[in-house]
């Protein structure tokens, strides 16, 4: 997709706060140091739309992004980060599973693992949540520029046995090499239209 334009448009606290429902959109979820800002950022080919942080966990609301005024792009908070105030992480899961069940225009989830850890229990609690209310997913690897090229096929084989998906499924990216940005571009158009 050709981004013509992207612009933030607010960060809402829960479902209730959301912009209207007027167009698709395709929310990512992953843990809070996983690098969603930075892949946000290069699927738009922006350098700072999406703030980035060294501290995970700095993402606490639903953070909306206009792209070409035809799409939202949704990031949502990080889970697992130890570092925000427990009445934070508190709030995270109903905050999360609310906007994911609830939201109608939602297309798909990008759901983000590093290639460089394996799946956390949170991480795959979340993935069976989102199958069990059977949310199209979309599986992406991120930091696959910090490992070399025989570690990255031994490194989706074991996130795909971990995970049980398929290692077809498992989509490689790096912000610094652009790998996988056609290819996440492409899964996305999928999901809005299906029957393409």
């Amino acid at each position: 997709m050709l981004v013509k334009s992207a612009s933030f448009i607010t960060s809402a606290p829960a479902l209730a706060s959301c912009p209207p429902s007027e167009w698709p959109e395709i929310a990512f979820a992953g843990r809070s140091n996983v690098g969603k800002s930075s892949l946000i950022n290069c699927l738009l080919n922006r350098k700072g739309l999406v703030r980035t942080s060294s501290t995970p966990g700095r993402t606490q609301l639903l953070n909306y992004f206009a792209i070409n005024e035809a799409l939202y792009f949704v990031d949502l908070p990080g889970y697992g980060f130890a570092r925000a105030p427990r009445s934070v992480r508190e709030k995270w899961q109903p905050m999360v599973h609310g906007y994911l069940e609830g939201r109608e225009s939602l297309r798909a989830v990008i759901w983000l693992l590093d290639v460089r850890r394996d799946p956390s229990t949170e991480d795959l609690e979340f993935l069976d949540w989102l199958e069990e209310n059977e949310i199209p997913t979309i599986p992406v690897v991120t930091k696959v520029d910090k490992v070399s090229k025989n570690k990255l096929g031994r490194c989706l084989t074991k996130i795909a046995n971990s995970t049980g998906l398929e290692k077809e499924l498992l989509t490689p990216f790096s912000v610094q090499t652009r790998q996988g940005h056609k290819e996440v571009w492409e899964l996305i158009s999928m999901s809005l239209d299906p029957e393409a």
